[in-house]
C-alpha cells in the first residue's frame, strides 16, 4: 500500500513540473540582406498576436504564443514587411481546438524565399 502511495505521489508531482504551456515559441532568423520591419506572428483565430517592429540581417528574435484562448482549429501566419516595399508571407502548421500541436517552430527569412521547420509531434 505503501508503495502504491508513493507511486501516486510520484506520479502527482511529476505532471506538474513537466505541465505544457498552451502555445507554441516562434523563432524568426533575419537571413536576408536587408532589415525586415512590421513583423506579425499568429494563429487563423487572431486571438493574439506577437508583433516585433524589426528584426536587422543576421539577427534573430524568439517570443512565446499563447493559445490559451483558441478554440478551434486553425494554423499560423508570420507576415512582414521588407526594405525594398515588398510584402513577405509565409503560412503553415496546424493548430486543434484550441491548443498547439507542435512545440515550436522556426522561420527563416532570406532574400528570396521564408524557410519554415516545425518540431513535429512523434506518435
Amino acid at each position: 500500500m505503501k508503495k502504491l502511495l508513493a507511486l501516486i505521489l510520484i506520479l502527482t508531482l511529476n505532471s506538474c513540473f513537466f505541465y505544457k504551456k498552451d502555445g507554441i515559441e516562434v523563432h524568426i532568423e533575419n537571413n536576408s540582406s536587408e532589415t525586415i520591419s512590421n513583423i506579425e506572428f499568429t494563429t487563423s483565430e487572431k486571438v493574439k498576436t506577437i508583433n516585433i517592429d524589426s528584426i536587422e540581417p543576421n539577427k534573430s528574435v524568439r517570443e512565446f504564443l499563447s493559445m490559451s484562448k483558441n478554440k478551434s482549429d486553425g494554423s499560423y501566419s508570420l507576415t512582414f514587411d521588407r526594405k525594398n516595399g515588398q510584402n513577405g508571407k509565409s503560412g503553415g502548421g496546424y493548430y486543434t481546438n484550441g491548443s498547439s500541436l507542435d512545440h515550436w517552430v522556426d522561420f527563416i527569412v532570406e532574400n528570396d524565399t521564408i524557410i519554415v521547420k516545425f518540431d513535429a509531434p512523434i506518435y
